[in-house]
Parts: C-alpha cells; sequence; structure tokens
C-alpha cells in the first residue's frame, strides 16, 4: 500500500518558482528521501501536501485520503517536523508539549518524558531560554510524542550536534522498525544514504529521478586512484567508459563505468604500489544527475 501518492502537484507563486508537476509514491513502512539542494522544492511539496498551502492544480493522498477533503483526520495520523521551528517563547517546554498532546486526544505524558530523555531535551526551561539546537528537540519531541504512523521531516538535523543526530537516526529507525512510514527531505545526501530505501530527487521544482538508493550507487561511476613507482602516460586509459582523468606525477584518478577487465588489464601492465576503488558518494551522484539533466535539456 502506498502511504503517500502525489500526482502532478503544482504550486505556482506568480514569477517566483514554486513546483510543477510532482507526482511521487511513498510505501506503506519505507524511508523516503526526497532530496535536492536549498530552493529546489522540497518545502513546497511537504507543506502543500500538508495543505499548510494549497496547490494550483493536482491532486494527493494520504493513507488513501484525499489530502484536501480529509486533511484533519490524516493529521492526527501524521508527525510533522518543519526546517524551522517558531514557538511562543514565554512558554515552558512541558507546556507546550502537553499543549501539543491535548490534540491527539491520548496521553502522551510517558512518550514525551522519554523522547525529552532520549534527546537531552530539560522540559522545565522556557523556550525563550533555549539554543535554536534545543528548539529543533522541541520539534522532533512535538512531532514524535504522538507515535504517529507517518513522520514528515523537513531539513531535521540543522542546528543538531554529530552526537545529537546519530540519537535522532537511531529513534528514527526505531519508528520505523515500529512501522512508521518516514519522508525524509534534505540537502545533506549523506543523511539520505545511512537512512532511506528510495530517494526522489527534485530541481527547480520538477523531479528529476526516483530510484532505489542501492540501483543509485550501482548504475554510477566507481573511483579510481592508482598510485604508481614510475610516472603514468594517461593515453593508456583512453577507454570507453573513463571520464575525468587526473595525472599528478605518480597518480592517477578517473571516474569509470562499465566493464571492468579491460580496466584491470591497463592495470596489470603498471607498477603499482597501491590501488583505490571506491563508491561515489550521493554527492557526486546527485551533480551527476543535474549535469546529465542540464545536458538533455
Amino acid at each position: 500500500m502506498n502511504v503517500i501518492e502525489i500526482k502532478n502537484l503544482t504550486k505556482k507563486y506568480g514569477k517566483a518558482r514554486g513546483i510543477s508537476d510532482v507526482s511521487l509514491t511513498v510505501e506503506e513502512g519505507e524511508i523516503f528521501g526526497f532530496i535536492g539542494p536549498n530552493g529546489a522544492g522540497k518545502s513546497t511539496t511537504i507543506r502543500t501536501l500538508l495543505t499548510l498551502i494549497y496547490p494550483t492544480s493536482g491532486s494527493a493522498t494520504v493513507f488513501g485520503k484525499d489530502f484536501i477533503k480529509e486533511a484533519p483526520e490524516i493529521k492526527k495520523e501524521i508527525g510533522y517536523l518543519p526546517s524551522e521551528v517558531f514557538y511562543y517563547d514565554n512558554m515552558k517546554v512541558i507546556d507546550l508539549l502537553k499543549y501539543s498532546a491535548s490534540f491527539y486526544k491520548k496521553d502522551c505524558s510517558n512518550r514525551i518524558n522519554e523522547l525529552a530523555e532520549r534527546m537531552d531535551l530539560d522540559l522545565n526551561k522556557k523556550i525563550d531560554d533555549l539554543s535554536f539546537g534545543n528548539k529543533k528537540k522541541v520539534g522532533i519531541v512535538q512531532g514524535l510524542l504522538h507515535t504517529p504512523k507517518l513522520i514528515i521531516l523537513d531539513e531535521p538535523t540543522s542546528g543538531l550536534d554529530p552526537l545529537m543526530q546519530q540519537t535522532f537516526f537511531e529513534l528514527l529507525k526505531e519508528e520505523n522498525q515500529k512501522g512508521a512510514t518516514i519522508l525524509f527531505s534534505s540537502h545533506i545526501l549523506s543523511e539520505v544514504q545511512r537512512l532511506c530505501d528510495r530517494v526522489a530527487i527534485i530541481k527547480e521544482g520538477k523531479i528529476i529521478k526516483v530510484e532505489k538508493i542501492s540501483t543509485l550507487k550501482e548504475s554510477n561511476y566507481k573511483k579510481f586512484r592508482i598510485e604508481t613507482k614510475s610516472e603514468i602516460n594517461k593515453q593508456i586509459f583512453a577507454l570507453d567508459g573513463i571520464k575525468d582523468i587526473e595525472v599528478d606525477d605518480h597518480v592517477i584518478r578517473f571516474l569509470f563505468k562499465g566493464d571492468l577487465n579491460p580496466i584491470m588489464d591497463k592495470i596489470a601492465e603498471l607498477d603499482i604500489t597501491n590501488l583505490w576503488v571506491e563508491e561515489p558518494d550521493l554527492e557526486e551522484i546527485f551533480m551527476h544527475y543535474y549535469e546529465k539533466e542540464d545536458k538533455d535539456r
């Protein structure tokens, strides 16, 4: 079953870019990544899906229900963390969280305490006295306190230190194992690589690729770095599938896609001292898709 189905969702802001014909599905129980640089349309898509803003055209369902007509019912089962969190400054953290919990008609007090402990959040502090990172923690607890079936996170880790990011990722994996579906929007590709099953790449308001993380990595170039005892003539590696060759004295670097055997034959001719073959990270994959899309225009 698809928890989220978005069809041709468009939001226009006069001359400013919004989103155009965004279509994607998120399956029940998956962690789905939504990646693109800042300003690509990630937040607009999410805010439209949550009816915080209304679409110009297109449609969507969440839990099989119409996202506009049945929005109040849908929202009871969603935990949402916006990219920017704003609160009533003179409230204590615990009062804000109790107020949030009151909308869900269930006792969330144990869950609030458990989450606050995990996130190292002082419930008795005034929101006005919190750092940006601690305000983000309040947002995380607020988004998870009612044990939602669908968790939507928009750039969730900004402001969190690396140790707290690790705790947060562990928490998300636990929620996912309990059955929660997660939509995770980020411009930090290593986060998506670490967490997600599938990913949608968005550029200038349009989806340019939806792919499994494993496929994205498999179908891409391998990075070679070869160190030799003597200088290398880069013409040796004038083969199909090789690009971005760089030679620096005794070291040659290049990207390669295709049958590895001809490359290995060439390497066997060299007097090598070291060899590295690496998977590209998502950052490089991401740039590859952006460049490819530009060329296809």
